[in-house]
């Protein structure tokens, strides 16, 4: 593990070799699906030994209608992780979409991500490095895994060595995104440790509807392929009744198949690790 993640899953009964998960619901709806998604995640983390970072955006910026949900308000949804953290005693991530948001967000939370679309936002970057907080940067779908060597090299300039990549798909045109699992050992060049989003990569942009459709049958096809690859890390949202979720319900994985997916996986990990 990279020593800057020793740390963040301080506390956690982790197995030796094991890749880390990252899930949750895609945004905060309300304490009910944020408290009732973290205690199952978690419960299922700990029996299987896998480090856990609960992961849900306080605020969607990137929507494709006007009425879209965007959050619950800011500062109450920062509040809700805190929750989260402080009570099942795991880290905690959520997206930024501003320079301005770093310093908040970085109050309530253990890890900054960085949207794939806003990957190249230097002022982004910067300011998520410059809380001193752990970033996770999403490679955009329109880039080669080798150019996020530009994105790692504006967070380590920036004073911040705790820096980490996730694949998520890239695009095949307009309405299809494909995973190029190449990009894994690229990008973990970049001495970075990577993680597969095998959520977001099934999604199915630019609906004519403006609602986003996704594939999520094939989650275990994906989340698989990259244990087998050698990824270092897994990002799932989750979500206990995604067809009434308020964002990205079409690809999120139903909470209670959580638990048999994860249990395939960390065996796959096991002879993996054995190679």
């Amino acid at each position: 593990m990279y020593p800057f993640l020793t740390p963040l899953f301080s506390g956690q009964d982790t197995g030796a070799n094991n890749f880390f998960l990252m899930a949750g619901p895609c945004v905060v709806e309300h304490e009910k699906v944020i408290m009732e998604t973290a205690e199952k995640v978690v419960d299922i983390c700990q029996r299987l030994r896998i480090p856990v970072i609960f992961k849900s955006s306080y605020r969607k910026a990137n929507r494709s209608r006007l009425d879209s949900f965007s959050g619950i308000g800011d500062i109450e949804a920062l509040k809700l992780l805190a929750k989260v953290r402080h009570t099942f005693g795991v880290p905690v991530v959520t997206d930024i979409h501003a320079a301005d948001e770093a310093a908040m967000a970085a109050e309530y939370v253990d890890v900054l991500q960085i949207p794939a679309f806003l990957c190249r936002q230097t002022d982004l970057l910067v300011a998520a490095a410059k809380t001193g907080k752990v970033v996770n940067v999403k490679k955009g779908q329109f880039l080669s895994p080798e150019s996020m060597k530009f994105a790692v090299d504006k967070v380590l300039q920036s004073g911040n060595e705790q820096v980490m990549l996730t694949d998520r798909g890239t695009m095949f045109g307009y309405h299809d995104l494909i995973v190029d699992y190449r990009a894994i050992p690229i990008m973990q060049g970049l001495k970075a440790p990577v993680v597969l989003d095998c959520t977001h990569s099934l999604q199915q942009p630019n609906q004519a509807s403006g609602v986003t459709g996704g594939n999520p049958e094939m989650i275990a096809t994906i989340a698989r392929a990259g244990i087998a690859v050698g990824a270092d890390g897994l990002f799932i949202e989750t979500h206990p009744d995604p067809a009434h979720a308020k964002s990205d319900g079409a690809n999120m994985l139903n909470l209670a198949l959580l638990e048999d997916l994860l249990e395939k996986l960390v065996l796959i990990r096991q002879v993996v690790a054995g190679w």
